[in-house]
């Protein structure tokens, strides 16, 4: 990074630790774009909950060529209850609910921050214009309390899809690893899926293979 960045704690307690966090998970984002020219994170608490505590906003700046990169994100009490219940049940020893609350909303925003810096580092690259058709990919990442999900196309990038967006009401079925075909269409922040459809199978192998036969022909 060009500049060192700018680390704001407003109205919680800086440690240390959370810093060390946030500085690597800058580090961290330098392997998906290296122009990043500038940052500043800021940390605060938006409300308190009398039984799961404090639900953090997460606002990450990033100053990149020719554009600025802004990211604000709250990690739902839903989601954030259930890394710090996971947390005791493996470590009863520690007992420090708020920090695993700001972890997990500080993780959740540096993650919408990697896919936003690969769109623009494709965008950069003078990427090919994907076709209009189904493309192909699996299911990275899951949340079905919220009912949303990311596919990692064949490409390597994340798109973005809920559950109106899965066919035949299929979306319960769906799980990390599942393969997809689907089609990509600008969203609001970022690419987004429509038409999400679960490949059978024995389809997908028989595509592979298909595949495979092609390449040793050439």
């Amino acid at each position: 990074m060009q500049l060192t960045p700018t680390i704001t704690f407003r109205g919680v307690e800086r440690t240390a630790a959370i810093e060390d966090e946030i500085l690597a998970r800058l580090h961290a984002l330098e392997a998906y774009c290296g122009q990043i020219m500038g940052c500043r994170v800021l940390l605060e608490p938006v409300q308190r909950h009398h039984e799961k505590g404090n639900r953090y906003h997460v606002r990450i700046d990033l100053t990149v060529p020719g554009d600025e990169i802004v990211i604000t994100h709250e990690a739902s009490l839903h989601k954030t209850a259930q890394d710090v219940e996971a947390a005791k049940l493996t470590k009863a020893a520690e007992s420090d609910p708020e920090r695993k609350h700001v972890r997990v909303a500080i993780r959740e925003a540096f993650d919408l921050a990697r896919r936003r810096l690969q769109d623009y580092a494709r965008r950069r690259r003078g990427a090919v214009k994907r076709p209009a058709g189904p493309a192909r990919g699996r299911v990275s990442q899951m949340s079905p309390v919220d009912e949303f999900g990311y596919i990692e196309a064949e490409d390597g990038h994340e798109v973005y899809f809920n559950k109106r967006s899965v066919l035949k009401q299929s979306f319960d079925r769906l799980a990390v690893g599942s393969v997809v075909s689907f089609v990509e269409e600008p969203g609001e922040k970022g690419p987004q899926a429509s038409t999400v459809k679960i490949l059978h199978p024995r389809r997908v192998h028989h595509r592979s293979q298909t595949t495979a036969g092609a390449r040793v022909v050439r």
